[in-house]
């Protein structure tokens, strides 16, 4: 019966010591679990980390999981967030030469072509063509005249009066690095000009009284 009882406390024992050395010194909270202030890499814990002696799981890896999460989302964000190229215009340079009465138009700036129409600056073309000039900034209204002929046109709108009649033209008149570009084809017609086209030297030869 002796022997019985002395095997039994050797095992109780080798259990005691057994539970001692894979947990270290502190007291547990109301959860089972408590911070480490002590010889903390012994037990491969770090300083100051809040962890459970009962299998549960430390706050340190909530707080690399939480970091790591926030990571990723600060690269996605990243990616997603790049800026998008600029547009590019819808314009570019027209190789066209205008000519009035056979004397060439000097532009100060170059004719421009916009949805397949040829767009010139509005006051160049007017002072060739020996007209009369309008423009309200208010509205974006153009009022070119000359003898019993009047033009109006607007910024941004394809409608144009000749005459007072509306018509819809091809390409609305446009302000471009602050120059006013129109139809070159509008201005001729609104003003009772003729106009021929040599397509083989990209020219226009208006006539005007």
């Amino acid at each position: 019966m002796k022997k019985r009882l002395l095997t039994s406390s050797f095992a109780l024992l080798f259990l005691f010591s057994s539970t001692v050395a894979t947990a270290h010194p502190g007291r547990t909270d109301a959860n089972g679990g408590h911070t480490c202030w002590t010889n903390c890499s012994r037990w491969g814990l770090e300083y100051g980390e809040y962890h459970y002696h009962n299998g549960g799981h430390s706050s340190s890896g909530s707080k690399k999981s939480s970091s790591g999460s926030s990571s990723k989302s600060s690269r996605s964000n990243s990616q997603t967030s790049q800026p998008k190229p600029a547009p590019k215009p819808s314009y570019q340079k027209s190789s066209i030469k205008v000519f009035v009465n056979g004397n060439r138009v000097e532009f100060a700036n170059a004719p421009l072509i916009y949805e397949n129409t040829n767009l010139v600056p509005l006051r160049d073309l007017v002072q060739a063509l020996g007209a009369g000039l309008s423009y309200d900034q208010s509205t974006g209204t153009i009022g070119v005249t000359k003898g019993s002929y009047k033009v109006t046109l607007t910024v941004g709108s394809n409608i144009v009066f000749y005459n007072g009649t509306s018509e819809t033209a091809s390409a609305a008149p446009k302000i471009i690095n602050g120059v006013t570009y129109v139809p070159l084809q509008v201005i001729v017609k609104g003003l009772g000009a003729g106009m021929a086209i040599d397509s083989a030297d990209h020219s226009f030869k208006i006539t005007i009284k």
